[in-house]
């Protein structure tokens, strides 16, 4: 390369553009700044084996504007790569991770709110039948576009019993049917009409209840138990919003009551779980609660932890070890420390050796982490006590048994 010489192009015939020197050429306008169209791009000739290995490319959506130009012209052409091109093509699509068609859990309860600023109800739910009305209508949207195949998927119900797995064979119908007889222990409770009607039931006990249904069906529930389980949920909303805030009216399950705040959380637990029960069964994805809603069906476990302990001691079924520290009630004893990790989470402190006894820091023994749906699934019967992915430390007996315990408030 020749180096620019200061001393050329100094004279008059350089400065008039006549001399030898060398000279820097003047700007020229761009294309876009001068408004004139940008130039098309050359088509690129390539041959036929060069374009079919570009192929994958362009199915990818990798080629250059010309590559892919020249591809699609030659596909048009050769009908051997065309039929490549379209299976390629299908390919990409499985690589692609499905993404759920389901909106926000929470996007439902955003908009209500946004909507009850501006007009107040007459009657609000009150917010602890707020996670059964959510649930309710989450599973009602899942079930709205299934068809006669849907309905007839067979569905495993799964529960803990007795230190072991329990299950039940049923359909996408039959689980409809059997969250409406056990969600009609709350609509007998506040004076609605029972759903089994003339159906004498052995007890009160939601699986009594249900099996008693599924033999009085002349025919495998189908789509047509919709209708009734809606229309149920829907009345059973409407009359705790007359309630007001006291939710404190006893709910019959059997061999236990709970007081109405809690048998709507346990109803909306339970809707859940079985929403995601039918959602597996025909391959669909679907979300856990919204955070606020998971975190009240976690509180209710882990309230009903100290009684599902004394009733394992009762059983037999407790750990041998060194025995219980029995206290009197209202009085700090041994506790366990259930530390909740992501959506919904919390701390909670499990007295371990009386229900009426009164967890406590200072009497801390054992500490449990755990994520907060994983817990939820533990409590439901659907990951076993000794596979739950739980982060220990203290005392390995008072661990077991909580674990054991969680698992023990399953039920069908």
């Amino acid at each position: 390369m020749k180096a620019y010489d200061e001393n050329e192009g100094n004279g008059e015939d350089d400065a008039a553009g006549t001399g030898t020197g060398a000279r820097i050429p003047l700007p020229r306008d761009s294309v876009e700044e001068g408004g004139r169209a940008l130039p098309e791009p050359a088509p690129v000739a390539l041959e036929h084996p060069v374009l079919t290995s570009l192929l994958g490319a362009w199915a990818l959506a990798a080629c250059s504007a010309q590559e892919a130009a020249a591809v699609e012209e030659h596909l048009g052409e050769c009908e051997s790569c065309a039929d490549e091109a379209l299976r390629l093509r299908e390919a990409v699509t499985l690589l692609q991770r499905p993404e759920s068609l389901d909106l926000d859990p929470a996007l439902r309860t955003r908009v209500l709110e946004g909507c009850l600023e501006r007009r107040p109800p007459r009657i609000p739910v009150p917010g602890w039948a707020a996670s059964y009305d959510a649930e309710t209508a989450r599973l009602d949207a899942l079930l709205q576009d299934f068809g006669d195949a849907e309905w007839h998927a067979p569905v495993r119900l799964r529960w803990f019993e007795d230190d072991g797995a329990a299950s039940r064979r049923t359909t996408v119908a039959g689980v409809i049917a059997h969250l409406l007889t056990v969600d009609g222990t709350v609509a007998v409770g506040l004076g609605l009409d029972d759903p089994l009607g003339d159906i004498t039931a052995p007890s009160h006990a939601p699986a009594a209840r249900t099996e008693a249904y599924w033999r009085a069906s002349h025919y495998p529930p189908t789509r047509a138990v919709r209708a009734p389980w809606r229309e149920q949920s829907h009345g059973i909303v409407r009359t705790v919003a007359f309630t007001g805030d006291a939710g404190g009216m006893p709910v019959s399950y059997g061999d236990f009551e709970l007081p109405l705040r809690d048998a709507m959380l346990d109803r909306a637990f339970e809707c859940w779980v079985h929403a995601e029960d039918i959602a597996e069964a025909v391959d669909y994805p679907y979300e856990p609660p919204s955070a606020r809603h998971l975190n009240g069906m976690i509180d209710l476990a882990a309230r009903m932890l100290p009684g599902a302990l004394a009733a394992r001691r009762r059983a037999g079924l407790a750990t041998p070890g060194g025995g219980p520290h029995l206290v009197a009630a209202g009085e700090p004893g041994r506790s366990l420390r259930l530390e909740i990790e992501g959506s919904g989470g919390g701390e909670w402190l499990i007295p371990l050796d009386s229900p009426g006894a009164v967890g406590s820091a200072d009497h801390e023994v054992a500490h449990v982490a755990l994520d907060g749906v994983e817990f939820c699934r533990l409590a439901a019967g659907h990951v076993p006590p000794a596979e739950a992915a739980a982060g220990q430390v203290g005392d390995r007996e008072a661990i077991r048994d909580v674990l054991f315990a969680a698992a023990g408030l399953s039920r069908m």
